[in-house]
């Protein structure tokens, strides 16, 4: 390590040969497909059109989502909400009460939401050891959740209808899966700091008043503007934040999703790549179809990109609602898998690190792993008897 406390390597090592192979290997096949120049092409028109139709889109929504949260926040009814579900964390998360505090948190902004009451004293009190490093995985599983509902619901479907009953049918999938990954994770670090020892004991436990809460100074009218405009602020800085993920990732995935123009060949025009993607969702459609009842190999696009970025993930989707690809239960399964699979393989290791637990970020992968799955498999169970009822 060097001074700083950062990593070192060798200046040439195998690390170096093996990325230039894999970086080389990826532009070699995408353009032996589409052909240097159309692939050059496709990846700026892509992104470009990405930035205009999709990420100002998200930015959009995510400033009156910003907006709406602060409201709540400003006038107390998240407060209230949890003050009214606080009793049913422990039977289903086995996580004290004031875990709702976070549920909350994220489902309005993003899962590093959580990493801030968890540095606060009066959050920490609550809970026993083994329990905090949990917070990482019931964070990442609400993370975005109000930004991805509302943007799938303004998705129109073929019919001109709204996606409602997909984006609730979906949140009550991925709340599912955080009920599975949480307890999995708990029974993880319950062998490694048993059941007993407090986060915060002796004297720093100190009373916290239970019935009152912060707020804005001035009056009502003052306090409305404040929360509007600090909420909307927050919600520009998570659009200016998710613009390298959706560029990026979302550019990638489309290329290996999509084939070539209508007309067959390639032209260098936006969404145009080499449909590997769904060449694989066809080799395991015999196991996706049970699962989660895709209606087609191309679904798996989505959830995959959502490992790294919710963002990029839900961006894919009203592409796919136009070409037909994805109808109303693959989008139940696409909510219920980008909230839980919100960006996480990207910022567990970094949250994990941030509660002084990094020893147990493998641990905390692999059950967000097996309870994204069961999010998506319960979404679609969720939306399968919703058009059994209705």
């Amino acid at each position: 390590m060097d001074q700083t406390g950062g990593k070192t390597k060798k200046v040439v090592g195998l690390e170096v040969f093996v990325f230039i192979a894999v970086f080389v290997g990826i532009f070699v096949y995408l353009g032996t497909g589409m052909g240097a120049v159309n692939m050059v092409n496709t990846m700026m028109n892509t992104a470009y059109q990405l930035l205009l139709d999709t990420v100002l889109y998200i930015m959009a929504i995510a400033v009156l989502a910003g907006a709406i949260s602060g409201l709540f926040t400003e006038f107390g009814v998240v407060a209230l909400i949890n003050k009214l579900l606080s009793p049913l964390m422990g039977p289903l998360y086995g996580l004290p009460g004031a875990g709702i505090i976070g549920v909350l948190a994220t489902y309005l902004s993003d899962n590093p939401a959580i990493l801030t009451l968890a540095d606060q004293r009066e959050f920490r009190r609550y809970f026993k050891k083994y329990q905090l490093p949990a917070l990482t995985n019931i964070g990442t599983a609400f993370g975005m959740g109000m930004i991805i509902t509302t943007f799938v619901i303004g998705v129109k479907n073929p019919a001109g209808g709204t996606f409602l009953a997909s984006a609730l049918t979906g949140n009550l999938g991925a709340i599912a899966g955080s009920i599975v990954s949480v307890r999995l994770m708990l029974f993880f670090t319950a062998k490694v700091y048993g059941k007993t020892e407090m986060c915060i004991t002796g004297e720093a436990k100190a009373a916290l008043k239970q019935d009152e809460r912060a707020v804005r100074p001035g009056s009502v009218g003052n306090r409305v503007l404040g929360a509007i405009l600090d909420g909307g602020k927050a919600g520009v800085d998570m659009g200016m934040a998710i613009i390298p993920g959706v560029l990026i990732i979302c550019t990638l995935v489309l290329m290996l999703t999509n084939g070539p123009s209508s007309s067959g060949v390639y032209t260098g025009a936006a969404y145009e790549g080499v449909a590997l993607l769904p060449a694989i969702g066809d080799k395991l459609q015999f196991l996706l179809k049970p699962l989660f009842g895709f209606s087609s190999s191309n679904c798996i696009a989505v959830p995959v990109t959502a490992l790294g970025a919710a963002g990029a993930a839900i961006g894919l989707i009203p592409q796919m609602v136009q070409e037909g690809t994805a109808v109303g239960n693959d989008i139940a399964v696409f909510t219920a898998m980008c909230m839980c699979w919100s960006g996480y393989l990207s910022t567990h290791v970094a949250m994990m690190d941030s509660l002084g637990c990094k020893e147990l970020t493998g641990k905390a992968i692999l059950s967000h792993t097996i309870g994204g799955l069961f999010a998506g498999v319960m979404a679609h169970l969720f939306y399968q008897l919703f058009v059994m009822i209705f």
